[in-house]
């Protein structure tokens, strides 16, 4: 079977430390400059041509990204793109302004391009340059397209990063990028191309490159372990493709129990089961498994990283199809902790796979667990598609659990998940109700579910991910699909965790 994988697509990332001269340009296509709002004569003076163009940029709104677009009398006749960013903008703002400023710059499919900013405190520079390398190599990107002539590859191959006070941790924004990337890719694909199968042997693969350990608990495995509910889920599809995928990086000395298991919803294709979805519900249900995706691309990340600990990811894969052996409502199946649950609703299948896939990643005894599905509806109401719902069995950690989406651009915002919403699922001929069938605080409803499937002794960390579409992007990334949730994960257990990998409870 053909692979599914994205095409490397490699970008030669320079830094330099020395005070940029007019000669360094001469070479580049574009030369992409980043100023603090207001920026005074001494900011401008740092800019090629800069008394020129600030006389342009008085007369602009400084809030336009490019604020000003002019060219060098170079040879290369090199295009200066201009762009004005508060010193004290969030990591969102800066991302907006990145994804732009990257969106203009390879409208004109450069090959070679600078990045510069300058006038920013010396603190507030790194970030600035971090955040347009980062929105430079997702928009140069290409997601999949089948048509008989194909785009051609973006032509970008080298991104300078010109005059900075200190060098970055490239290794870091190419991490984040390629683990984002590969989310949307997979997300993007059309379901008959990214079903089950296709998805298990792409996984494969990145097990191969990579070094990791992988499994797959196909049907009958997942029989004899019990797993009624995602088999409940699986009975409608007309092949034997459904299961779930295990991957395990073990890096030298971390041991062989996980510190960490990353766990996705990975529905391929979703039509609402035996409560059938209306057409244009249905139409980009290819799209119900990028749970799973942000799973795998948070993996690769972790592993291009080098993560000092060990980490399970967990991919749930199955569609949501309806026929005759699909299951119905008031049907009752026992999940692979021995808990009953009874159906409400066909179209709320993730949880139901997610249930399973939960217990069975508990039982390797990792001290977090994080689930990642684009769950609800309801979540999508309460937050819109900026922000994505987050639920946990410590609710001590939310400011953590907030202070980690401001930090990376990727936004969330906590909903509590207590023992009096679980009390509402409480059903008279089984352990559990699947949902309410009222539908009110699904996404809340959806997370006591979940959490009966988590072990006690776990960090649980579930996001329902509200914000894994949103129309022109959202924040860094420039496509409809987001990916929303490898940088999110890699600056939770990275850099705000007491211990790598293990956020306090």
């Amino acid at each position: 079977m053909a692979t599914v994988l994205p095409p490397d697509s490699s970008i030669r990332v320079i830094q330099s430390t020395k005070k940029p001269l007019l000669k360094d340009y001469e070479n580049l296509d574009q030369l992409l400059v980043l100023l603090p709002s207001g920026a005074d004569e001494s900011a401008w003076s740092a800019v090629p041509r800069g008394t020129r163009l600030s006389r342009i940029a008085r007369r602009r709104d400084a809030s336009d990204v490019p604020l000003v677009t002019s060219r060098l009398d170079n040879k290369a006749q090199t295009a200066v793109l201009v762009a004005m960013v508060p010193s004290d903008a969030s990591a969102f703002e800066r991302g907006t302004a990145a994804r732009r400023l990257a969106e203009a710059a390879l409208a004109e499919d450069p090959s070679r391009l600078a990045v510069l900013a300058t006038g920013f405190p010396e603190e507030s520079t790194a970030a600035i340059v971090r955040d347009q390398l980062l929105a430079l190599l997702l928009a140069a990107f290409r997601l999949p397209v089948f048509r008989q002539k194909n785009p051609k590859p973006r032509r970008l191959s080298t991104i300078r990063l010109a005059g900075l006070p200190e060098r970055i941790d490239a290794d870091r924004v190419r991490a984040e990028a390629a683990g984002n990337n590969l989310a949307r890719w997979l997300t993007a694909l059309p379901p008959n191309v990214g079903d089950a199968r296709a998805l298990r042997v792409a996984a494969a693969e990145l097990a191969e490159r990579h070094g990791w350990h992988y499994e797959f608990l196909d049907t009958t495995q997942l029989e004899d372990r019990g797993a009624g509910a995602f088999l409940a889920v699986a009975r409608g599809n007309d092949n034997d493709d459904a299961g779930i995928v295990r991957l395990s990086w073990r890096p030298e000395g971390a041991g062989d129990s996980p510190a960490v298991a990353l766990v996705g919803k990975g529905i391929v294709f979703d039509t609402g089961g035996t409560n059938l979805k209306p057409a244009g519900g249905m139409l980009d249900m290819h799209g119900d498994m990028q749970g799973a995706a942000v799973a795998l691309g948070s993996l690769l990340a972790l592993t291009l990283l080098e993560a000092p600990f060990a980490v399970d990811c967990w991919l749930a894969l199955t569609e949501n199809r309806t026929g005759p052996r699909a299951y119905k409502q008031q049907d009752v199946v026992t999940a692979v902790n021995g808990k009953t649950i009874q159906v409400i609703h066909t179209d709320a299948e993730g949880r139901m796979v997610l249930a399973d896939t939960l217990a069975l990643a508990g039982e390797a005894g990792p001290a977090t667990i994080i689930d990642y599905a684009t769950l609800t509806g309801t979540c999508i109401s309460a937050l819109t598609t900026r922000y994505s719902g987050v639920f946990t069995n410590r609710p001590s950690l939310h400011p953590l659990l907030k202070r980690a989406g401001e930090a990376s651009g990727e936004r969330v915002w906590p909903f509590p998940v207590t023992d009096e919403f679980r009390d509402e699922l409480k059903s008279d001929v089984a352990d559990l109700k699947q949902c309410l069938p009222a539908g009110a605080g699904d996404h809340i409803m959806a997370a006591a579910l979940l959490r009966e499937f988590v072990p006690r002794q776990s960090t649980w960390i579930h996001i329902d991910l509200s914000a894994s579409s949103h129309e022109g992007g959202l924040a860094h990334a420039p496509t409809k699909v987001t990916g929303f949730g490898v940088r999110y994960t890699l600056g939770l257990l990275l850099d705000l965790a007491e211990t790598p990998g293990r956020p306090a409870a």
